[in-house]
């Protein structure tokens, strides 16, 4: 708890990445963002990214209203021009988790607002959160082609590098990261934290393979348990979660704050 509450200085931005879906994105931002916010109190966001119709704004928010980050850009000009009323302004875009532990901006489902979310607009929003909250924690798309992915992972303070032990899950991960190398981000690359998430409770032959392995491309892993409460894919509550469960996302969010 003392790591994940000790001051970070400014506003921090953290990327959760793999361009191979079912591999716990989504999961593993609600869920760091929960221990994060649980731990300091707030002052944390999930903002929902993905281009193809992310989910998690369904499993982790509130439903208040329906407004997601379209609505937002629709009124970009206005929330920016909102002053030291920013927070109020920003926040009738926002849902909250269920315990209100992190605030949630909500990606949306029409496959059009890619064309919308240009690298200009996503510093806009991007520069929003980061002065309204301490830590901005991103769900990101699978296209690592796209100008909304790049510009994303050219903002960042910390790479996530979130994967289940199963090879085409790895192989993927390892793939982004000799990419992110080539194209000069090899710096968040030996920043980075690699998540292991248990897709079952049957740990599987690969884990210490994978564990060892991305301990030798990233600065470190975490290794996060099977949880009966996340198998539905339903709405993420951190307080459904088993004790053991909850102590090992505190811990994998406190590797991830470390030296940020």
């Amino acid at each position: 708890m003392e790591r994940l509450r000790r001051d970070l200085g400014r506003s921090q931005v953290v990327a959760f990445i793999n361009p191979k879906g079912g591999v716990h994105k989504t999961t593993a931002t609600v869920l760091s963002a929960a221990a994060m916010g649980t731990a300091r109190d707030g002052g944390v966001i999930a903002w929902d990214d993905n281009e193809l119709r992310g989910t998690l704004g369904l499993r982790a928010g509130s439903a208040r209203h329906g407004r997601t980050i379209r609505h937002l850009v629709e009124h970009l000009n206005e929330v920016e021009a909102a002053g030291v009323h920013l927070p109020e302004h920003l926040d009738e875009f926002l849902r909250h988790s269920a315990d209100g532990s992190f605030d949630v901006l909500a990606g949306d489902e029409d496959p059009k607002l890619q064309r919308h979310l240009d690298p200009t607009t996503v510093l806009r929003v991007l520069d929003i959160l980061t002065r309204t909250h301490q830590v901005v924690c991103i769900d990101t798309g699978n296209n690592v082609e796209s100008a909304n992915w790049r510009t994303v992972v050219s903002s960042v303070d910390r790479l996530v590098v979130t994967t289940v032990p199963r090879e085409d899950a790895a192989f993927s991960a390892d793939w982004m990261l000799d990419l992110l190398e080539e194209n000069g981000y090899g710096h968040l690359v030996q920043n980075a934290v690699t998540l292991l998430s248990m897709p079952t409770p049957n740990q599987g032959p690969l884990l210490e393979d994978l564990r060892k392995h991305f301990a030798s491309r990233t600065r470190a892993v975490a290794v996060v348990p099977y949880d009966p409460a996340l198998e539905p894919g339903a709405k993420i509550e951190f307080s459904a979660l088993r004790p053991g469960t909850r102590t090992a996302w505190f811990e994998a969010a406190a590797t991830i704050i470390d030296g940020l």
